[in-house]
């Protein structure tokens, strides 16, 4: 009995877990609508924003930036497709190997996070505090 009740407390904090994941994004996704941003958006842009190479390049690999957002690679693929018709990241081929992408901040996407990263970063505050 006491196995079944250690397993029940297990699967109650994972779905709190999920519980707290989906309520932050859903204020991140409110805060961030007035800037023209939704969540994903702004992990992409802080990704990009936080961009350190080894070989310096301001620039990450879509797989790269896949790595660290939780996002398909098709749904990478059509936000930042978005982000660049609304000039935020451009893309450019990767010198190392023709075949890769590689994608950076424009100034408009430095100037936007700078402008929502306190918004972002407030939002994060309040509801880890209160989850």
């Amino acid at each position: 009995m006491t196995a079944k009740r250690a397993e029940q407390a297990l699967v109650e904090q994972w779905r709190d877990i999920l519980a707290l994941h989906a309520r932050t994004q859903c204020e991140l996704d409110r805060a961030l609508h007035g800037h023209g941003l939704c969540a994903s958006d702004f992990e992409v842009l802080d990704v990009l924003a936080r961009c350190r190479t080894p070989r310096g390049t301001p620039a990450y690999r879509v797989q790269e930036i896949a790595e660290r957002v939780h996002l398909s690679q098709s749904a990478l693929s059509r936000l930042i497709a978005r982000l660049e018709k609304e000039g935020l990241v451009e893309r450019c081929m990767c010198p190392e190997d023709r075949r890769g992408v590689r994608v950076s901040l424009t100034a408009a996407g430095r100037a936007l996070h700078d402008e929502v990263l306190p918004v972002q970063r407030a939002v994060l505050a309040r509801m880890l505090a209160d989850g």
